[in-house]
């Protein structure tokens, strides 16, 4: 390997870096996220993140068991189950849209979402 062979693998490191922090600064600064609780995949509680829903706790029962979730001020997560393997209480806060908690005993599942609603759009007519 040649000295511009370094140079550029060197330099596309450092491009893929960057592009990697910028994504994640983008994610984490989601103005209007939300947490949407589902059961069977439809969604019976949206918590907006907000200086109200700090500390407060939701129980979610269904047929198939109880989850308990509680809020924090930019993240979410489970801290009690009826399930008996207790993996959602044991994968801890997850933060960023995208991130998702899955429970499959009690078929539930919590995600944080990125409000769009609230952006305006761009239609282009034909």
């Amino acid at each position: 390997m040649r000295k511009a062979d370094y140079i550029l693998i060197i330099f596309l490191i450092v491009i893929s870096a960057v592009s990697f922090f910028f994504m994640v600064q983008k994610s984490e600064e989601a103005e209007h996220k939300y947490a949407s609780i589902k059961i069977d995949g439809i969604e019976v509680k949206r918590i907006f993140f907000s200086k109200e829903t700090i500390g407060k706790i939701y129980v979610i029962e269904s047929e198939y068991g109880k989850n308990v979730v509680e809020m924090d001020k930019d993240r979410v997560h489970i801290i009690e189950a009826s399930c008996p393997d207790k993996l959602d209480v044991k994968q801890g806060y997850i933060t960023r849209p995208g991130e998702i908690i899955v429970c499959l005993p009690n078929h539930l599942t919590v995600e944080i979402v990125e409000d769009h609603s609230s952006e305006e759009v761009d239609i282009v007519g034909r």
